[in-house]
């Protein structure tokens, strides 16, 4: 079964609706029959921080308040974020626009490495308050992820995935995704927000027991003329 994400790597409680996730996931018995998706979305497209903003100085812009207010606005989400093993301080994180790194995602899921660049992204952005809309962040988290440096100077000098970034956010619009996370069981449910664990392990266990309802079951023929020689799990013998 398919779970797709609609995430911004500029989102905290992308980074926390992620943890929930997960934790909801190790403990169901069909986790390894789920396959999970990122989704590219952007909460800010037009964004670029030329002033060089920290956070409460764009929250406090955008939002028309102080900057004490602006650092008010955090201190719930950040306790959230350490309930959930994440240890966030907003004063750190440094707006950027989003767009490249989710390119750079793409180029990880056509290596295989989707949930890991996305992991990295968060963390680079959340944990260690870097830039990640600058090429020299971006290139050392490719490199961190094992990809071929040149590849990933290709993607980042280029407009490799643009497409499918831009395609991704279409799709959220068609699915009427007005906010992130945006989690999409089997395109048959969905579910928004950095939701309780216990939410997503009954909201996976009932979209998952339909949808294996609905998997044609293989029965097998057997053409065997002559007695089995098989090794098994009591041994090996001629049966």
């Amino acid at each position: 079964m398919k779970v797709e994400i609609w995430s911004d790597v500029m989102c905290p409680f992308c980074y926390i609706g992620k943890r929930h996730f997960e934790e909801a996931m190790q403990s169901l018995p069909f986790q390894k029959e789920i396959e999970v998706e990122w989704k590219s979305f952007q909460l800010n497209p037009e964004y670029q921080n030329t002033n060089n903003e920290d956070l409460y100085s764009y929250l406090a812009r955008s939002k028309g308040m102080s900057r004490e207010q602006a650092q008010g606005l955090t201190v719930q989400v950040a306790q959230m974020a350490k309930n959930a093993g994440l240890d966030i301080d907003f004063g750190t994180n440094i707006p950027a626009n989003s767009f490249k790194a989710h390119r750079l995602i793409h180029f990880a899921a056509s290596q295989g490495l989707q949930d890991q660049a996305e992991e990295a992204l968060f963390k680079a952005h959340f944990i260690d308050g870097q830039d990640v809309s600058k090429d020299e962040v971006l290139l050392a988290i490719g490199q961190e992820l094992g990809l071929d440096e040149t590849l990933v100077k290709g993607v980042l000098t280029s407009d490799q995935y643009a497409e499918a970034v831009r395609y991704d956010i279409y799709e959220s619009q068609q699915l009427g995704v007005r906010g992130v996370p945006y989690f999409v069981l089997d395109r048959k449910y969905a579910l928004s927000g950095a939701q309780p664990v216990p939410t997503f392990k009954e909201a996976l266990t009932q979209s998952f027991n339909e949808w294996k309802a609905t998997q044609p079951q293989t029965q097998l023929t057997s053409l065997n003329k002559n007695n089995d020689a098989v090794c098994d799990e009591d041994g090996c013998e001629i049966k």
